[in-house]
């Protein structure tokens, strides 16, 4: 049984709402966080927040803005102040902003960096520092996009950012492998979680070779492996979870 944070867990249609589910059915003390002014701001808008925590059986909620500096290391220790230390980090959450490269903005990129891509960094930084051996094998994901397998143009705060993350997975698994922490990162591909219109739902789901876009069920299983027991040999890789997503075809 382990001890895991896992961040972005605010809709019961999201991905980070079957990780907790997933890796709480399995016996693991899951600390869950959320940030629900960003929903409010997408077009999906925000779950009852209460809703979701209940049909999680009611966990440890932390809710936080990853966009302060200060966020990530006041976060960890509010969650090991809770279940004691942290043997998993999930960093689930994520910012996501249109933008083109003709209307991309220097507030917007700062702003998808600090919250996808240095809290990110930061919380693993203070994972780390509270990671107790003894309490048990070590394992942290990082979430990326799909932007190292195709372009993401109208996108470029969200693709960059989490380009970043995919990029900083390998040394951040050199840096923590020798205390037999894992690193790695998942791409979940197209995911469902109730964020596509009509057109753009359509358009992938005939580029997905099972028909269907993938579930957040089907990420929770590669998370929940990566955490697991039968992982500790992969360290530093991103697992492009696609479901065989034909980009091109």
């Amino acid at each position: 049984m382990g001890t895991v944070l896992i961040t972005g867990v605010s809709r019961r249609a999201g991905i980070g709402f079957a990780i907790a589910r997933r890796l709480l059915a399995r016996g693991d003390r899951v600390v869950v966080h959320s940030w629900t002014p960003h929903d409010l701001e997408q077009p999906w808008g925000a779950d009852d927040l209460d809703a979701v925590l209940t049909e999680l059986g009611s966990p440890p909620h932390l809710s936080a803005d990853l966009a302060d500096p200060r966020a990530p290391a006041a976060l960890v220790a509010a969650a090991t102040a809770v279940v004691g230390p942290l043997t998993g980090l999930v960093a689930n959450h994520a910012r996501s902003a249109e933008g083109s490269l003709a209307d991309v903005t220097a507030a917007e990129l700062d702003l998808c960096f600090a919250v996808n891509a240095r809290g990110s960094l930061l919380l693993t930084q203070a994972f780390a520092a509270q990671y107790d051996p003894g309490a048990g094998a070590g394992a942290v994901v990082l979430f990326t996009s799909g932007q190292h397998r195709g372009p993401m143009a109208a996108e470029l705060p969200y693709a960059v950012s989490k380009g970043a993350i995919q990029q900083m997975t390998l040394s951040l698994a050199d840096a923590l492998i020798d205390r037999d922490v894992t690193v790695n990162c998942v791409n979940p591909g197209p995911t469902d979680t109730g964020w596509a219109g009509p057109q753009l739902a359509d358009t992938v789901r005939r580029a997905m070779p099972r028909g269907r876009w993938n579930s957040p069920e089907e990420v929770a299983a590669v998370v929940a492996w990566l955490t697991g027991p039968d992982a500790r040999s992969v360290t530093g890789q991103t697992i492009d979870a696609e479901g065989g997503f034909r980009r091109w075809g």
